[in-house]
């Protein structure tokens, strides 16, 4: 570590904060699974997670498989940055969510100067760039047709001929969308901005070698860049305050990673083609928790324990918030509750389901005096008993339509999307609606999302037990089974979600 870098490392761990008791269940009640905290403890106990103020940005970060942006856009990226603050990225675009039938290549180059460290999304630092050149290679005649007419459309006189609609697919073409030299820009029709370059964080943790006795550790090293403003109009405008899905180094990447070296290798002209991904049915009744202490824009730091419930269709789950990135300074927590109704394949955003829910009951923890006082201090009627909070006290906002202070109104319906995955390791992956960048709800069906937040990973199934994965070949016998009538469970039973501070209104 260089003389001038600093780093800081969690001290306190999500389990230190106040959580759930194992205990006999009891209504309204959330038990923690030993598996789940287990899971838990072995995530943050193995990763030691530290921050380097400055990043050190040098080095060359890659997509870990296929991204989904709002809109949606499908999509992995390649970014190499160098020791005289230039950079190379590639952003490779996809008609498909698992990023295997490539559209059109862009190809960026610019330059970089960290600044300093951000005032308002404590942890990262602020960064200017300046764009050169950015180029875009198409990989099919129908890209570059329906591509050259939103540029021709959407990106001002100087670009109303781009390219003209008749032009033939020329396979390895390279054409030039923004050269600062020539001062001329058609990116617009793309929807293209790099402002995520503006908001900048490196961590660095140790995965542990699990598999092989006394190899110690392997260090991972992610690069977290800016969030993509959930709504098109907004994102060539937007500076970020939040994160998108962190790029990990080259040289220091999760293992295994069947998608890295594919990532690595691409360039413009051959984009990656990632390995063919099962699709996996939506069994989600269980328990789920965060992988990693979760950011939001404006900014939030949180997370996140949830048990589903598939036989009745309700969901139950804890937030947890804290003041930092690394999840150690705890704020309040918030217990809620609710139910779902049956959804269907997105029609939108492949790969994704759609599903209406509602949070109908929450009670609130303050878990530090500032939390307190503001509690304490709000109108009456407005966040349960005013006067009655205290460190540590949990009480319930039910009966007074949640809990103002906090953003939290009841009753309050969502529409969601998600979808479920399995990771390299065969993890249970879970995928819930990214929340909308300017602090309202999905609460009509025109403002479902169309991206996802940080995934939640499977610790119980139904039962409890630790669900590892469903082989893809265990489906039939699966389906048989549950068709036989040895399990009762209504149509819907597996479709289920939910997401971080989803069905409360955080404002």
């Amino acid at each position: 570590m260089d003389s001038n870098q600093k780093a800081y490392t969690s001290g306190k761990k999500l389990w230190d904060v106040p959580v759930p008791q194992e205990e006999p269940a009891s209504p309204g009640k959330l038990q923690w699974e030993p598996q789940c905290q287990y899971q838990l403890r072995h995530l943050q106990d193995g990763a030691r997670i530290s921050a380097l103020l400055p990043p050190r940005l040098e080095g060359h970060w890659i997509s870990t498989g296929c991204e989904v942006r709002p809109g949606p856009e499908f999509l992995t990226r390649s970014y190499i940055f160098y020791a005289n603050r230039l950079f190379k990225a590639y952003q490779f675009y996809y008609r498909d969510p698992s990023c295997r039938d490539p559209t059109y290549s862009l190809v960026i180059k610019g330059k970089i100067r960290l600044r300093q460290a951000s005032w308002i999304t404590r942890g990262a630092t602020e960064a200017d760039y300046h764009l050169h050149k950015v180029g875009i290679v198409f990989h099919s005649q129908r890209a570059m047709q329906e591509t050259v007419a939103r540029i021709n459309q959407t990106s001002g006189e100087q670009c109303s001929g781009f390219l003209s609609p008749g032009r033939t697919w020329t396979p390895g073409a390279l054409y030039e969308l923004l050269s600062a030299k020539a001062e001329r820009d058609c990116t617009a029709g793309l929807g293209f901005a790099m402002h995520e370059l503006s908001l900048v964080r490196v961590e660095k943790y140790e995965q542990p070698l699990l598999l092989q006795k006394n190899q110690g550790s392997r260090d991972v090293e992610e690069l977290y860049l800016g969030d993509i403003h959930t709504e098109w109009s907004e994102r060539l405008h937007y500076r970020p305050t939040g994160y998108q899905r962190p790029l990990q180094n080259a040289m220091h990447h999760i293992h295994p990673c069947p998608a890295c070296g594919m990532v690595y290798r691409a360039d413009e002209h051959h984009p990656p083609i990632l390995p063919v991904r099962p699709e996996l049915p939506m069994l989600l009744s269980g328990r789920w928790v965060s992988s990693r202490c979760e950011v939001r824009p404006a900014v939030l730091f949180l997370t996140r324990y949830f048990t589903f419930h598939g036989s009745n269709r309700t969901w139950e789950g804890y937030y947890y918030h804290y003041s930092d990135p690394l999840c150690k300074q705890p704020t309040f927590t918030v217990y809620a509750s609710g139910h779902y109704t049956e959804g269907g394949p997105s029609l939108i955003v492949r790969g994704g389901t759609e599903l209406v829910f509602k949070v109908t009951y929450a009670r609130v923890t303050p878990m530090d005096q500032v939390t307190v006082a503001t509690l304490n201090s709000s109108d009456f009627g407005s966040c349960g008993e005013p006067g009655s909070w205290s460190v540590g006290r949990e009480l319930d906002v039910t009966h007074t339509n949640g809990c103002a202070a906090l953003g939290i109104r009841l009753p309050h319906t969502e529409y969601e999307l998600f979808k479920i995955e399995q990771d390299a390791k065969d993890r249970n992956l879970l995928f819930i609606g990214e929340r909308p960048t300017d602090g309202s709800s999905p609460n009509t069906p025109s403002k479902r999302p169309t991206s996802y937040q940080s995934a939640l990973t499977q610790c119980a199934g139904p039962s409890g037990t630790f669900l590892r994965h469903i082989k893809p070949n265990y489906l039939g016998r699966l389906d048989d089974y549950l068709n036989s009538g040895a399990l009762k469970l209504r149509p819907g039973a597996f479709l289920l979600a939910f997401v971080a501070l989803s069905l409360v209104r955080w404002d």
